[in-house]
């Protein structure tokens, strides 16, 4: 509750700064009264969407539209306001000075033709995110990118060098609008030839149901070594009202059949071995285990029962802060961790080899890409879907390939 005191002022501050700065800038014109008309608009229509589809497991397109646009507005006036803030603090202190030195200034227009400047400088800035997320609602949720990596093990058995392996993850099937593109997507997966496919969580938003007409299109997925999965937070339907305990244990069988229909091998907290010859490699599966306030549904110990340190491990775990937690320091060694969740906050910048920024460094230690620590990979998908803000800008939609070397 204190929580949500303190995002309440904080949004109250940031809009009476806003207004303010908006009401100096337009100097007596009309349109600080549209501005106020069209932010006051904006964030009733986002609490009228949810007053009147409360329930988050039910699709909602109206409501995923006045999202977008509630956040496309709130990152234009941050990013402006930020840019303008600067100005503020100047004029602040030379005001300061001034008045502690005792002198006195010649009357100056309140607004300078460098404030004019910067303002316009500001606003143009502002407009590229508040582009970018517009577009992303528009193309780049479906902008499917294939990320290819190659690494290198000492002590990868000999048949597996070269073995190649497509992870997906964070599919979240109930916010797609349009199956042609999620279907090439799926083909897109499948001409990757890999010999295993992995999904490591968060098929539906929340209930079983979602599913229903997307059978065929995931089911689809074909590996030579099999499709194998786990599950994520939101597939546990934890963030549903179920009638009752029971509905919501129907809910979870529904979700486990849906998947053995598929041909996809759910993996609750075990492992398994995939050989070549006389060489193997194991696959460990656990449920759901995340830091702070996310579910810890997994047992990293019962999934890996009978499994040596001295054994290739590849370990599918949904949340990425369990590697830090406690899959790196582990005594029996994970070699390569997959996991997703992040999904980058589906908004960011990234140019390969230069730059990798999104808000979610603000949240996860690692969010995005490969990381390595003690000689141990881990890999945090981008995600193949989205949620809440049904968009992609920047972080797009991640198919990644994973080639296993011999070193």
């Amino acid at each position: 509750m204190i929580r949500l005191f303190i995002v309440i002022a904080v949004f109250i501050v940031f809009e009476f700064y806003s207004f303010q700065l908006i009401r100096t800038l337009s100097r007596g014109h009309w349109w600080k009264w549209v501005y106020l008309a069209v932010s006051v608009l904006v964030i009733l229509n986002v609490f009228l969407q949810f007053y009147l589809n409360p329930d988050r497991s039910q699709i909602s397109a109206s409501r995923d539209v006045a999202i977008t646009v509630a956040l496309a507005f709130f990152t234009l006036k941050l990013v402006f306001l930020l840019f303008m803030f600067g100005e503020d603090i100047y004029r602040s202190i030379k005001g300061l000075i001034s008045t502690l030195s005792r002198k006195r200034e010649q009357d100056q227009p309140f607004l300078p033709s460098r404030r004019d400047f910067l303002a316009k400088v500001g606003l143009a800035v502002a407009a590229l995110p508040f582009g970018a997320i517009l577009y992303g609602a528009w193309r780049g949720k479906y902008d499917y990118q294939v990320r290819e990596y190659e690494l290198t093990f000492n002590d990868l058995p000999d048949a597996f060098d070269g073995y190649k392996i497509t992870q997906l993850s964070d599919i979240h099937v109930g916010s797609f609008d349009d199956k042609e593109e999620v279907r090439y997507a799926i083909n897109l997966a499948n001409e990757q030839q890999s010999d295993l496919i992995l999904f490591t969580g968060d098929l539906v938003n929340n209930e079983a149901k979602e599913m229903h007409g997307w059978e065929g299109i995931f089911g689809s997925l074909k590996a030579k070594d099999g499709v194998y999965s786990v599950l994520g937070n939101h597939d546990y339907g934890d963030y549903v009202q179920w009638d009752t305990d029971e509905a919501k244990k129907d809910n979870m069988q529904r979700l486990y059949k849906i998947q053995k229909d598929m041909g996809w091998r759910l993996m609750l907290d075990e492992n398994e071995k995939i050989t070549r010859g006389t060489d193997s490699i194991s696959l460990v599966g656990v449920q759901n285990w995340g830091g702070g306030r996310f579910p810890k549904y997994g047992n990293l110990e019962k999934a890996s029962h009978g499994l040596s340190k001295e054994e290739f491990k590849i370990l599918l775990s949904h949340d990425p802060t369990h590697w830090d937690l406690q899959v790196k320091d582990d005594d029996k060694m994970y070699h390569l961790t997959l996991s997703g969740h992040t999904h980058g906050m589906q908004f960011g910048i990234e140019i390969p080899g230069f730059i990798k920024l999104s808000p979610a460094w603000f949240i996860y230690k690692k969010w995005a890409g490969i990381y390595k620590e003690a000689g141990q990979f881990l890999n945090v998908n981008r995600g193949f879907g989205f949620l809440g803000y049904s968009g992609r800008a920047g972080i797009w939609p991640e198919i990644t390939v994973i080639t296993l070397k011999k070193g």
